[in-house]
């Protein structure tokens, strides 16, 4: 159980660390917040394929194409 906690926990430090570069360098960081601004958005870009390839069959859910469901 304890392991778990701390690979969940490295996990969450990288993502938030990665979100705060990415805000640094759009306000115009130093050359390595951009680097490690475009490797978490390319991961993100990874993330989110592969969640939209998972295999959903059907048409439920009733929201939009975007996925929004305030009608």
């Amino acid at each position: 159980m304890s392991m778990i906690l701390i690979v969940l926990s490295a996990v969450l430090l990288l993502v938030a660390g990665g979100c705060a570069c990415v805000a640094w360098a759009a306000r115009g960081g130093p050359p390595w917040t951009r680097a490690v601004a475009t490797a978490t958005l390319a991961a993100g870009e990874l993330v989110r394929a592969s969640g939209r390839s998972g295999g959903r069959r059907g048409g439920g859910g009733g929201g939009d194409a975007d996925g929004s469901s305030d009608g």
